[in-house]
Formats: structure tokens, sequence, C-alpha cells
């Protein structure tokens, strides 16, 4: 475990888990947050073994957005310290989104402005039933910014993106897996194990694929089909590559022989060194 002022990392094989740690402040993100954000990152890119990173948050919230006071009032009067003092907060929103590892918010509570922001900038995420998301920038005279708005426009419809930001409603976890914020919701007894089991999916792959398929993701969708197709197919080169064939010489191979079903379960990747 490494304990930083605002943010606890843990790191066992595969998987590290990032704390947001201000629980008095139901995690409300302050300037020091986000420096030891960056710096759990940097930690967690140095261990290459990293393949699933999950953020929760600890007491009961998992994020209540930017620290009003901290990152807004108080620098506001100097243009250059607001400008520093956000900038690392945008910084490390675009890393996260960006993050070479398999992201996962584990939500386990109220999660605004910020906090669903994050939880629609990781890759995957798993929230209590009765977690409450929001958007409450409108309460208090603007719009939901800092990349707030894009989060909600990429992972919500339309009327209901539209919706939250307007008005500034809550939606439980419930109703924020049927949006398709969250990929599920369980009672708050099951948020673990369901989380352990995501993981579970994510950590016997293998890594270079998971990297590339995220990219391959994001950048298809701003393609015509022959212009994805062209470029998939040069990542498929670069994957080929970059793991030695290991889908054919490893997992096809192992097809071959009937070890398992592509369908239903995934190969061995302890035969890769072999």
């Amino acid at each position: 475990m490494i304990e930083l002022e605002t943010v606890n990392l843990e790191i066992d094989g595969p998987k590290a888990t990032i704390f947001l740690n201000r629980p008095a402040k139901k995690n409300a993100m302050n300037p020091q947050m986000h420096k030891d954000m960056n710096e759990a990152l940097d930690a967690i890119e140095a261990d290459e073994a990293v393949k699933a990173v999950v953020i929760t948050g600890n007491g009961n919230s998992f994020s209540a957005g930017m620290d009003l006071e901290e990152c807004f009032l108080k620098p506001f009067e100097d243009p250059m310290l607001f400008y520093k003092t956000n900038l690392v907060a945008l910084k490390w929103f675009q890393r996260l989104k960006a993050f070479p590892a398999v992201t996962i918010a584990k939500v386990n509570g109220y999660a605004f402005g910020g906090g669903f922001e994050v939880t629609g900038l990781c890759d995957l995420a798993v929230a209590n039933e009765s977690a409450k998301f929001g958007l409450s920038e409108i309460n208090f005279g603007i719009f939901p910014a800092g990349g707030a708005s894009w989060a909600a426009a990429h992972n919500l419809p339309r009327k209901q993106a539209l919706y939250y930001i307007l008005t500034g409603d809550t939606m439980t976890g419930r109703e924020a897996e049927t949006y398709g914020l969250v990929n599920k919701a369980v009672p708050a007894d099951q948020l673990d194990a369901e989380t352990d089991r995501l993981v579970g999916l994510i950590v016997n792959k293998n890594p270079i694929t998971l990297r590339l398929a995220k990219e391959v993701y994001e950048r298809t969708t701003t393609l015509d089909l022959p212009a994805a197709i062209d470029y998939d197919q040069a990542k498929l080169w670069e994957l080929s590559r970059l793991s030695g064939n290991e889908w054919i010489n490893v997992a096809l191979k192992q097809f071959e022989k009937r070890a398992y079903q592509p369908g239903l379960s995934t190969y061995k990747r302890e035969e890769v060194a072999s």
C-alpha cells in the first residue's frame, strides 16, 4: 500500500486499486488529490505487470466532485493560479481516458461532477445500486465543464444527458446501469465481489491486446467503415509483431487441440513462455 496525502494505492500483481481518501469531504477532489492521482498513475505505469486499475472511494462516497472552495473560490482572484490549479485535474482526467491498463470505476456512493466524470472516463464501471450520480453544476450557475459534459454525452442517450445537465437531478446506480453509465449495479454487499469478478475477466488476457483493443475502439468511433478496417488491420499487424504472434502460436494452437472454446473461455497464457 502506497499512502499519499489524499489517495491510497494498492498494487497486487496484475491489479491496482486507487482509493480516493478524503472521506470527511466525501472524497471531493482538491488540488492535492489531483497531484496525488498523477503520482498514483505514475506508479502504476512504472509497474508493467498491472492490467486492471480499480478506482474507488473510502467512506460512503466515490467522489463528490471538485472541492469548490479549494479549486475555484480560493484561487479565483489570481488568474494564473486558478489556471494552474485546475490544469492538474484536467491533465489526469485526460490521462485516465487514455490509460494503457483497463480502468474500472467501483462506485460505492456519491458520484457528482468530477466523480460522475471519472466514472464516465473509465473503461468499465460497477456501482452500488443505491449510489447517487449527478451533474450539479447547473445548481451553482455553470454547466458541467472540464470533460464532465463529454462524459455525459458519451455515456448517456442524448435526452438523458441533457436532462441531468440541465436539471441537476440525480440518478441511482440502478438508473446509471439502465442508461449505460455503468456496466452493472449491484447491492452494496455484492460490490466487492462483482468488481473482483470483472477484474478476473481482465487480468488473464494479453496486456498488449487489451491496450490495442482500447485504442482501436476509441479511434474507430471517429472513422467510416473502410478507414476503420484499414486502421484495425494495421493495429492487428502491430499486435502480432509486439506479442510474437501469440494469438496464432499459442491461442489458436490451443484451440486446434480443442483445449478451450473461445466463445466460453480464454486460452492459457502460462504456455506463452514455453
